[in-house]
């Protein structure tokens, strides 16, 4: 392999084959179009063969980029481990910390939590990452995360602080128009916001024996941030976490005897990063704001 074939050019590659445009790979690598286009040309030219077939659309890995994408993603995830254990390494208080929870958990919970952490330590930077999706903590996508189930990753710490219950709520303003249910067989005549494309509620109602398919909810959103929003607006019942529900003005808990299962509250960061001084001080200190806002 020819010398010109350095990191950046096997990084741009990778990104390239994972988003299957030159614009795409630029935006995830922050560089310009260009920049990532005579990149390609470079690691073509190093290995004396095209690596992608031009698409009307975009670009593909044909068959010598598909030979050289195994090889490629084994080194980027060893640069990412390296990365990782370098960081682990660190004595010092400053610099960044990247935290990862729920839409839900970030946008409600958490800002009060990482106010006092500023305040506390003002020489931490704090990043927060609202995602319903699992960032990979090992490849350094955040330092520590903030769990409504248990990991299962290898590599990596995690604390239960508690459960968070829920509870089923809608506004007065749709109570006074249709009606406060008394009954679980009551539901049955009233509007559910549901998800989108997320089939958690759903999947929820089945265990009480209630089938239901996603167009049986006429407002539906995936972000749980905004779900919550459309309930406080009136548009149905909705189901979130009991403390939300009950520190909200002019909402109703709805049959509130109904067992809704509690949401387990785990605080997650990777071994290698536990033991580096503004990790451990931010995830201690997660630690202590989280576990009263659990019910159990």
């Amino acid at each position: 392999m020819d010398n010109a074939l350095d990191w950046s050019l096997i990084q741009t590659f990778l990104a390239v084959a994972e988003t299957g445009s030159l614009s795409g790979a630029a935006r995830q690598l922050g560089q310009s179009q260009p920049t990532v286009g005579r990149q390609v040309r470079a690691i073509e030219a190093s290995l004396g063969s095209s690596l992608f077939t031009r698409q009307p659309r975009g670009l593909a890995l044909n068959e010598a980029g598909n030979a050289l994408y195994p090889a490629a993603l084994e080194m980027q995830n060893t640069a990412r481990k390296l990365s990782l254990l370098a960081a682990g390494q660190s004595q010092n208080l400053s610099g960044t910390v990247r935290i990862t929870a729920s839409v839900i958990f970030s946008h409600y919970s958490l800002p009060p939590i990482l106010s006092a952490i500023r305040q506390a330590e003002p020489e931490i930077q704090l990043e927060l990452a609202p995602s319903d999706s699992s960032e990979n903590l090992l490849f350094r996508e955040a330092d520590i995360a903030i769990r409504m189930y248990q990991p299962t990753q290898d590599d990596v710490i995690a604390r239960k602080l508690g459960e968070i219950s829920s509870g089923l709520f809608a506004h007065k303003s749709y109570l006074a128009t249709r009606g406060t249910p008394r009954s679980f067989a009551d539901l049955a005549q009233h509007d559910f916001i549901g998800f989108d494309r997320n089939s958690l509620i759903i999947d929820a109602m089945k265990s009480f024996g209630v089938h239901r398919v996603r167009e049986d909810f006429p407002v539906r959103c995936d972000d749980q941030a905004v779900y919550w929003e459309l309930t406080k607006a009136g548009c149905g019942i909705g189901a979130t976490q009991m403390r939300l529900g009950l520190e909200a003005p002019d909402m109703v808990q709805v049959l509130p005897d109904l067992p809704l299962e509690n949401l387990p509250v785990w605080l997650v960061a990777a071994k290698a990063l536990r033991q580096t001084p503004r990790i451990r001080r931010v995830y201690d200190l997660l630690a202590t704001a989280i576990k009263p806002l659990c019910d159990a």
